[in-house]
């Protein structure tokens, strides 16, 4: 199911951004003493109590009119409309202001969990600057250091207490899918041809689909649920508040869906922004099938396809192990060669392999081709065993992690691809030390 989303919000300067690094466990967020730095949504996960979350990161609320000011307000109001709990950031050290009470009375109109944090408060005698703020009506405010962790650990315990337990209803025999791409590559287009039937609006003009659309259907005796989604646009480029809207309802596709259809413009070819829309599906390691669309309108010769396959492979060196189709949506042509695909990528995504066999492989690899010596020593894997799947995920019990190089992690995986089905789907890998007595 998709993951709980939190909104942080607040008026400029307050400490957002340190507190979204805070809780990410990583400095992804610009932090600096000039009001107004963060402008777009940024996005996160946070884990606490064996739950995770998605964080957004917000730009400051404020009554001044500053420049952007008209849409940072629109993202965050955004973020708090697609938020399932918020996180409201004052400034412990200047009490409340006009600002924060803008904010408040926002905030008054949702019904939605509020967790009211007043940040900056470094040192023990500070605490009480936060009584202050039982003024704005939203509960009791938390103490916190964004930038010493104080109080954070209680914020963290607050999120997932409000973490719904129920699970979303899922139809395990069906094979779940979402298209993603940039704007205008014939998503929408797609999806009709799959489904047969005018199902979503088609339009030649950027950004017609709004919202993520979810249809189940069966072909041939097997069900399927495809998502349609609004086209994604390069973080950082455009701040109209549909683009944003869109981003944040594909991250949740890409969350309901098992695999991702990354589409591409066979006319116009690979952008910047087709590797950049990719990256949501495989930080989530989701499978991933790389389509080719309008390949009507390319001119073609006996060479073109496989030129073109190619040069997907080499701008998409991290997905070498997904599976390249073309096809015309418009004309339906090989739209019917898609349904093999996914058939196959699903079947590989939901491999388990038998642990003998499994050894028997990684046995021979390491026969074949020792692991080079690396950090003061040379790895020895004394047992592996299938953890998970969808994806994959492997556990080696090895004599030391740090003696794993890269390349021999990436000659193991090359060596499992050769001897499973793993097409389209990533491979999860975990390493761990051996204990005495332990097979």
């Amino acid at each position: 199911m998709p993951r709980t989303i939190v909104a942080i919000v607040g008026s400029p300067n307050v400490g957002k951004s340190t507190i979204f690094n805070r809780i990410i466990g990583d400095r992804r967020a610009i932090v600096d003493d000039e009001a107004g730095i963060t402008r777009d949504r940024l996005y996160g996960t946070g884990k606490w109590r064996n739950k995770e979350f998605t964080l957004i990161d917000t730009g400051g609320i404020e009554i001044a009119n500053r420049p952007f000011q008209e849409q940072i307000r629109t993202q965050a109001n955004i973020a708090i409309d697609e938020a399932d709990i918020i996180l409201f950031v004052a400034d412990g050290k200047l009490g409340v202001t006009a600002d924060d009470r803008m904010v408040a009375k926002m905030l008054h109109k949702v019904k939605k969990p509020i967790i009211l944090l007043v940040n900056k408060i470094d040192e023990g005698i500070q605490i009480g600057n936060a009584a202050e703020f039982y003024s704005l009506g939203l509960g009791e405010p938390i103490p916190v250091s964004g930038a010493h962790g104080v109080g954070i650990g209680e914020v963290l315990d607050r999120i997932v207490d409000q973490i719904s337990e129920e699970k979303a209803e899922t139809n395990d025999e069906a094979i779940t899918f979402c298209l993603i791409g940039r704007p205008n590559v014939g998503k929408s287009s797609l999806t009709n041809a799959i489904l047969s039937q005018e199902r979503v609006i088609v339009s030649d003009i950027s950004g017609t689909t709004r919202d993520s659309i979810d249809t189940p259907f069966v072909k041939d005796g097997q069900q399927y649920v495809v998502i349609d989604t609004a086209g994604l646009k390069k973080k950082g480029k455009i701040y109209e508040a549909i683009d944003k809207y869109s981003a944040i309802r594909a991250l949740k596709a890409i969350e309901r869906s098992e695999i991702v259809l990354l589409v591409l413009d066979g006319a116009v070819g690979i952008t910047d922004q087709d590797k950049h829309v990719i990256q949501y599906a495989t930080d989530l390691h989701k499978a991933i099938i790389i389509v080719v669309n309008k390949w009507d309108l390319v001119d073609k010769d006996t060479n073109t396809m496989s030129s073109f396959t190619k040069k997907i492979r080499n701008e998409y060196k991290f997905l070498d192990y997904a599976p390249v189709i073309y096809l015309s949506a418009l004309t339906k042509k090989r739209v019917d060669t898609l349904y093999e695909v996914l058939i196959n990528v699903h079947q590989a995504y939901h491999t388990r392999i038998k642990t003998s066999l499994l050894n028997d492989v990684i046995q021979e690899a390491q026969v074949m081709n020792q692991a080079p010596d690396f950090n003061g020593g040379r790895l020895k894997i004394y047992y592996a065993s299938q953890l998970f799947t969808a994806p994959p995920t492997i556990a080696f019990v090895v004599n030391e992690p740090d003696f794993l190089h890269f390349s021999y992690q990436r000659y193991l995986e090359n060596r499992l691809r050769e001897s499973f089905n793993f097409d389209g789907t990533p491979i999860k890998f975990s390493f761990r030390k051996h204990r005495k007595n332990e097979r």
